[in-house]
């Protein structure tokens, strides 16, 4: 990694030297043209040939291919992949030169070859990353929430297909019961915590109708949903859905079986899960990898030491700036700002009544920020975005919100999954949270990336953390820019989040790097970071079970703002804010390295 950004640093600085006399460049146009095309086909043909050997991959893109598949999650299919990429990326590298390819080629040249590098990185900790380890995408819930949420039924096919893959589970549980027993082997143990959500997260996908009586289990809702929605569109007759709804159920009812053998392992493994100090730190060979995943998650070589120290400058800014704006609302400080708030707003359980009127605020407020969007954006959202509820089988008190895309076609939506489990929070927070998950933020990015047609094809799915989740916090800022927030009270849980995020820096590499325990973690994150303690234990959670990738949001704003003051204070009155958006989100996502050299190109290229 830290080779591949000084190169990249070296190749930006190059492409901006001044030189060759305008009578030798133009003479090379049409022959760059021709290359750029050379390397796009190139591109999509080894894309294409990934998308083989990931068939969930093709379903997210709306691809049919593979419909009936899971991703093969076993050691000798990871190692393959690998392999392939590095040789992918070897082809690529004797086939073109770099030099006689566009800016924006050079690009797509660049990532093709760092994605690369950046498998291999994250293959050589594997061991580390065992299939129900994670917080965020824990497989025992991750394989269901892709059928009932990615998995889109559009005919008979699609439904075979889903059906195909419910009878696929099984294999994949097994397997990734075997790499979580080697994890268990070399030391690397989920917490007591993670365990337990996997038990209780199993128990409620086999639990109700058909497994016995209640309320249909998810997968049965979903698929009774999806076929009926078949037979009402004339696609299927009442006979043949019948018939595959009996197909589907002797499928879901074998999955009793198969997450009985995972809540075997998990309660196996629960009187001697390690808890309370559970970080990388306490992981053999535990710092070279939390060290790996800041690279992989922060695209820099900022080590945890340095990323410490940054959250702990910003902690420190953000509670000025909250300070000046509660004065300015009239209040002492900000103690006295969240007194208010919480006075207002006592932690109160969620209702049914709650979470639909959030739900519905939520919706109203994404729409009315799309309208705001024209004066600051020239490439705009054109598929539909709705917020909704997270999936009971996944939904925790105090979870984090998260966006998926839409698909290249716009049949499956943008969506914001919000948790409404635990106590409410206070609604100015709601304002924020749409601006980061859906306009500007994710949905809006993932819209924009999935409809690009001019470059190649894998530029449409390649994410990186801190671009990514850099962008969410930089549009939080933007709403505000852009006149969206209602009050000063949205204006400061604006603040209040960025505080939480800079308080991920201290506390992300204080669990992983500096020996903190999940509690003082968990007090950090409560009276500095100002979560409500369920959102706090949650967050902690989340982090301990990902490490570094809480760091990527902070880093990546901070880069952001960086470039934005840069380009505004060089460029004047002829800096463009459409022009400056467009050229960071309208090319897909990209490391911050490449990121900024693009900036400083198109900063020389307005100046003239």
């Amino acid at each position: 990694m830290r080779t591949l950004t000084t190169s990249l640093a070296a190749i930006g600085f190059a492409l901006l030297l001044p030189g060759a006399s305008p009578a030798a460049k133009a003479p090379a146009a049409p022959a760059a043209l021709s290359e750029d095309a050379r390397l796009t086909a190139f591109l999509d043909a080894e894309f294409a040939q990934l998308i083989t050997m990931q068939p969930q991959l093709a379903t997210r893109l709306g691809m049919k291919q593979g419909g009936d598949r899971w991703n093969d999650i076993s050691d000798r299919a990871a190692n393959a992949l690998v392999v392939w990429r590095k040789a992918s990326a070897a082809r690529m590298q004797v086939r073109f030169d770099r030099a006689k390819l566009s800016p924006e080629a050079q690009v797509n040249y660049e990532i093709w070859a760092l994605e690369a590098e950046r498998a291999a990185q994250a293959h050589a900790h594997r061991i580390y990353r065992p299939p129900f380890y994670s917080r965020l995408n824990t497989l025992h819930s991750q394989l269901p929430d892709f059928l009932i949420n990615t998995h889109t039924v559009a005919d008979a096919t699609d439904l075979k297909n889903y059906i195909a893959r419910l009878r696929g589970i099984p294999a994949v549980l097994d397997q990734a019961i075997v790499r979580a027993k080697a994890s268990d082997a070399a030391g690397i143990r989920a917490p007591r915590f993670q365990i337990e959500t996997v038990i209780s997260g199993s128990e409620k996908l086999i639990s109700g109708a058909p497994f016995g009586p209640g309320p249909d289990a998810a997968l049965w809702a979903d698929v009774k949903a999806k076929t009926a929605a078949l037979v009402a569109s004339g696609k299927l007759t009442q006979g043949q859905a019948n018939a595959m709804l009996e197909q589907a159920k002797t499928a879901i009812i074998a999955l009793r079986s198969a997450y009985g053998r995972v809540i075997a392992w998990a309660k196996g493994n629960l009187a001697t899960a390690p808890s309370g100090r559970v970080g990388a730190l306490t992981l053999p060979g535990g710092l070279a990898y939390y060290a790996s995943e800041l690279q992989l998650n922060t695209t820099t070589d900022l080590t945890a030491d340095q990323i410490h120290a940054i959250g702990l400058s910003e902690v420190t800014r953000i509670e000025g700036e909250q300070d000046a704006l509660a004065r300015q609302a009239g209040f002492k400080d900000r103690h006295a700002f969240y007194a208010e708030r919480a006075r207002l707003y006592p932690p109160v359980p969620y209702d049914d009544a709650m979470r639909a009127e959030y739900l519905s605020n939520a919706n109203a407020f994404v729409t009315k920020t799309r309208g705001l969007l024209g004066p600051y954006f020239a490439t705009v959202p054109a598929y539909g975005i709705e917020v909704v509820r997270e999936p009971a089988f996944t939904e925790i008190p105090g979870g984090a919100a998260h966006a998926s895309a839409p698909s290249p076609d716009g049949k499956r939506p943008a969506r914001t999954f919000v948790h409404l489990a635990g106590n409410r929070p206070d609604p100015a927070a709601m304002y924020t949270l749409m601006c980061h998950e859906a306009i500007p933020g994710h949905n809006m990015q993932g819209d924009i990336q999935v409809r690009q047609q001019s470059g190649p094809k894998f530029r449409s799915v390649t994410g990186y953390v801190a671009f990514g989740e850099g962008w969410g916090l930089y549009a939080e800022a933007l709403c505000k820019e852009m006149g969206a927030f209602p009050d000063a009270a949205a204006d400061f849980m604006r603040l209040d989040a960025e505080l939480f995020r800079a308080a991920r820096l201290v506390v992300d590499t204080g669990l992983h790097a500096k020996g903190w325990t999940e509690d003082e973690a968990v007090t950090y994150m409560n009276t500095t970071g100002r979560q409500p303690i369920q959102r706090s234990r949650s967050e902690v959670r989340r982090y301990l079970t990902n490490p570094g990738q809480a760091t990527g949001y902070k880093i990546g704003m901070i880069k952001i703002l960086e470039l934005r003051r840069k380009a505004e204070a060089t460029l004047g009155a002829k800096f463009d804010i459409k022009g400056f958006h467009d050229l960071l989100i309208a090319s897909g996502s990209q490391p911050l390295s490449i990121l900024e050299r693009r900036v400083d190109a198109w900063i020389a290229k307005k100046k003239g």
